[in-house]
């Protein structure tokens, strides 16, 4: 018990780094999907291809090798490309990569409404963006959040994949304690950390999702 409590304070650095890096990649997913997702609903085919490719591609692929080329990749092509920061490296990867999957949330999202509302909006005289921001996008909200923390939950255990860029997260730090070590019982403390977060962060969506059900 002794031994597997002094990893705790190495395994809650590796926890920050990996919750760190699913709250910027999220974030930045978000704003970024919000864009494609107007974008594959715009009346430009040509917006609308673009969007939608780059949703095919980065859903297409896996954020493994988006990560190696991102890290790896750019640097063979310009050396001015190169990130040599490796947390850096991981959020431009994981945004692109979560962006792709919350845009087709948040246009499903969006479609959801009943398009009698956007007639009624224009019968009041309200222009599209004014439509969106006060009647669209507040009722899409509820909808969002159950889908929008399932992917926040995916995220969060594939950042387990930047220990192989040697990004120090609890699963980099695992492995480093019990390379050290030559004790597997370090997976034991590092699962139930993965157990704790995850389930913080599922509790923080249900209750997310309790409040703004209220308001519908």
């Amino acid at each position: 018990m002794q031994k597997i409590l002094s990893w705790i304070p190495q395994l809650l650095g590796g926890a920050k780094i990996t919750i760190l890096l699913t709250l910027c990649s999220v974030s930045a997913g978000l704003v970024i999907s919000l864009f494609l997702a107007f974008g594959e609903l715009s009346k430009s085919k040509f917006l609308a291809f673009l969007c939608r490719s780059y949703v095919f591609f980065f859903r297409g692929t896996p954020l493994l090798m988006q990560l190696y080329f991102v890290y790896f990749g750019l640097p063979m092509i310009s050396r001015s490309l190169t990130i040599n920061n490796r947390f850096f490296a991981a959020w431009i990867a994981f945004s692109l990569n979560t962006a792709a999957y919350l845009t087709e949330i948040i246009r499903a999202a969006l479609q959801s409404i009943d398009k009698g509302q956007f007639e009624a909006s224009k019968a009041l005289g309200m222009s599209y963006f004014q439509t969106m921001r006060l009647i669209i996008i507040p009722q899409s909200i509820r909808r969002l959040i159950p889908p929008v923390g399932n992917e926040f939950i995916m995220i969060l255990k594939d950042a387990s994949l930047v220990s192989l860029i040697a990004l120090a997260d609890i699963t980099k730090v695992t492995r480093s304690i019990q390379s050290s070590t030559a004790s597997s019982l370090v997976y034991i403390p590092a699962m139930i950390l993965y157990l704790i977060i995850t389930a913080i962060f599922t509790l923080v969506f249900h209750l997310m999702e309790k409040k703004h059900s209220v308001y519908e």
